[in-house]
């Protein structure tokens, strides 16, 4: 996978140019963030996305019944090839205000980074490949897919390299900001909805009665405590409790929202049984009160060494456009094919930050530099 090879080409040299005018990259990547896409609800923008495939020519453009979307150009020898994915969904309620502000070198946005960007650098890669008719050896598969935020649990990538499983033989995942990172390193990542039903009852006159709510505190209590290592790096948060009915109720129903992750599956593996431990003992204990464990997210783990082709070309093709490379441990739709054994990355294209907040924000003039490196990694990556 030589980029060097690949920039000297004079067609490429020529795309290489038009990709340096960050604007109409801009305008796209505002015109996808203006579509609202929470997660599971990603209809609108993939018929978007849908639409613009079909007006750059793709071949086999079509969307799955989870809304996935999918495109492919053909190669020279039309065997196995790339993936390039970009999420469709956002974080973000329907209703959010998606109103864009300009500040400086600064666009403000709700999603503009995650995944507006991303997508703007599936769309427009497509679009240079194809109007400068660029000699991509195998094929290549262009995929705007649902489910990789939150409780989407990567349903989309999962049903994506399904799917075409025996079709590629590499992927690239975009992510709109984190411009020079590469995510070579997938995280491990369990997710629990914990529910606990109770008897409940007046605060006052059934006092000393069962509490779902008082089952479920003294229970994260318990998990709160747990040490896990530093090295392998594991994590877990609980980050959402809800229930009850009033401040004078005791509750009959809560539940809670567990995280727990690891660079190593056999370090997420005993947490995982560490946890279930202390669900099983909250059950034997709480009297009259029922604890329900239900799965909500299993993100499974990958890598790829740092010295694989992969890497080293997307490596290549950052330091092309100047970039200072940045490695970095993630979950994203990569999880997947690493998992699977598919040599896969995911990498940024711009700046920006603030992400997962409603003052979310990218700087639209590093765009071009880092459409470019996409396009040359892609050419190198399909051969």
């Amino acid at each position: 996978m030589d980029i060097q090879h690949w920039r000297k080409l004079p067609a490429v040299q020529c795309a290489l140019t038009e990709l340096s005018d960050y604007r109409p990259l801009l305008e796209t990547a505002i015109a996808v963030q203006q579509i609202p896409a929470p997660t599971f609800d990603e209809a609108e923008r993939g018929n978007f996305v849908l639409d613009r495939f079909r007006g750059l020519g793709l071949s086999e453009v079509s969307k799955d019944a989870l809304g996935n979307v999918y495109g492919l150009r053909r190669g020279q020898r039309h065997g196995s090839g790339l993936l390039i994915s970009a999420h469709l969904d956002t974080v973000f309620p329907r209703e959010t205000n998606l109103r864009v502000r300009y500040e400086g070198e600064r666009v403000y946005g709700p999603g503009i980074g995650d995944n507006s960007t991303g997508l703007a650098g599936l769309i427009h890669v497509a679009q240079i490949l194809q109007r400068h008719d660029l000699p991509n050896e195998g094929n290549i598969w262009f995929v705007a897919n649902v489910g990789e935020e939150g409780l989407g649990d990567l349903r989309g990538m999962k049903a994506a390299i399904e799917r075409l499983r025996h079709e590629i033989k590499r992927v690239i995942v975009l992510e709109g900001c984190d411009f020079g990172t590469l995510h070579h390193q997938a995280i491990g990542v369990r997710r629990y909805r914990i529910e606990a039903t109770a008897p409940g009852g007046h605060s006052w006159g059934n006092f000393g009665t069962a509490s779902a709510i008082h089952t479920l505190v003294r229970l994260g209590a318990r998990i709160a405590a747990l040490h896990v290592p530093h090295n392998p790096r594991t994590t877990f948060n609980i980050g959402m409790i809800e229930g009850g009915t009033s401040v004078n109720t005791i509750a009959q129903h809560a539940s809670m929202l567990l995280d727990m992750r690891s660079v190593n599956a056999n370090a997420l593996a005993s947490l995982i049984n560490e946890v279930n431990g202390l669900i099983a003992d909250a059950a034997n204990e709480a009297y009259e009160v029922q604890i329900q464990v239900q799965t909500v997210g299993d993100r499974p783990s990958g890598t790829l060494p740092r010295n694989h082709a992969l890497v080293q070309a997307a490596v290549a093709a950052y330091h092309s456009v100047g970039a200072q490379v940045n490695f970095q441990q993630s979950s994203t739709d990569a999880n997947i094919p690493l998992s699977q054994g598919i040599p896969a990355i995911c990498m940024g294209l711009t700046d920006g930050g603030n992400a997962h907040r409603h003052d979310e924000f990218i700087l639209p003039a590093l765009m071009g530099r880092g459409f470019q490196a996409l396009l040359l990694l892609a050419l190198a990556a399909s051969q």
